[in-house]
């Protein structure tokens, strides 16, 4: 499941891609085949860690089970 980082909480991709610009059709962040297309991939601290990308508008995904 692909999740926003914010401070101290999790929050769902579409309450913040839906107005952005570089979303798909449905207002959904890019996302194929487990990359996120309209940002970038950030080094992982550690194994333990979910793989992580920041998108063009700075918002920092998490892609979690």
């Amino acid at each position: 499941m692909l999740v926003i980082l914010m401070d101290n909480q999790l929050i769902a991709p579409q309450a913040v891609c839906a107005t952005c610009l570089m979303a798909d059709q449905s207002g959904r962040p890019r996302w194929q085949s487990g990359k996120l297309r309209c940002g970038r991939a950030i080094h992982k601290a550690s194994e333990q860690q979910p793989e992580q990308f920041e998108c063009q508008m700075g918002f920092r995904f998490a892609d979690i089970e």
